[in-house]
Formats: structure tokens, sequence, C-alpha cells
């Protein structure tokens, strides 16, 4: 289990479905408790976009932030929350052997059509009082 200051934070689109559904997603393998996660819409998340002059209108799906060492973005990020979840997850690795560019031009093609093939909500979701802990906002 890490600590509070150890934990890699998730910072996602709060009005995507896709993006909800694969919070929920880490959110039931994360087993060793390692994230925290904020809607790119809250204000921790854009104190911590700031933080790292990283420009939400360029990124507006998916961002991992490992504190005191890194950011991760689109195809990226998504690989490395993955391959955390450990055993046979820890495959998604071998897809860092795509080129970047090549990843996130999938990324970003499925990125633009969330909303008409997901939809999306009219508001952040709100954690359930057991999930509340797990997020920032």
């Amino acid at each position: 289990m890490t600590t509070q200051e150890d934990r890699k934070i998730i910072l996602f689109d709060g009005i995507c479905n896709l993006c909800n559904n694969a919070i929920q997603f880490v959110i039931k393998h994360d087993k060793k408790n390692v994230y925290k996660f904020a809607a790119l819409q809250s204000d921790t998340a854009t104190i911590l976009l700031y933080e790292r002059g990283i420009d939400s209108s360029q990124i507006d799906s998916i961002i991992l932030i490992d504190p005191n060492i890194a950011f991760y973005t689109k195809s990226t990020a998504a690989l490395e929350i993955g391959k955390s979840f450990g055993g046979a997850w820890r495959l998604l690795g071998v897809f860092k052997w795509v080129p970047k560019p090549i990843r996130d031009w999938i990324y970003d093609f499925v990125a633009k059509n969330r909303y008409s093939w997901f939809g999306k909500r009219n508001e952040c979701m709100i954690p359930t009082p057991e999930l509340k802990a797990k997020f920032l906002d």
C-alpha cells in the first residue's frame, strides 16, 4: 500500500461516459490502492495542470501524474495505468514498442469520437460515500 503522498493521480474527463467507466474499471483493479482521481473540470485538476505546465486545451481526456517523478498523457497514460494492475495486464507494456505518434493517433481518434459513441453526462460523476476518499475533489 502506498502513502497518500505517493499515490498516483489520474485526471479524467468527468462528463465522458467512456472515461467514467474507465475510472470505475481502474478502481476495481487498483488492488494496491495506488490511485487518486480528479475530473479535469475540477479546481484540483486546474491547479495540478498549471503546476506542471500542461495545456488542458491540448489534452482533454486522461493524464496520469506520478508525484515527484513525471506525468503521462494519452496512450502512454493508459498503458502505464494498465500495467500497474500486475499479472497479465503487464503485457500491455508490449504496446510501448508501437511508436507514440501511432498510439496517440489511435487514442486521439477514440477521444475525438467518445461523446458520440458513448455519450456524456451533464455533470461530473459523484462518487459513492465509500469511494469518496479516492477522489481529490
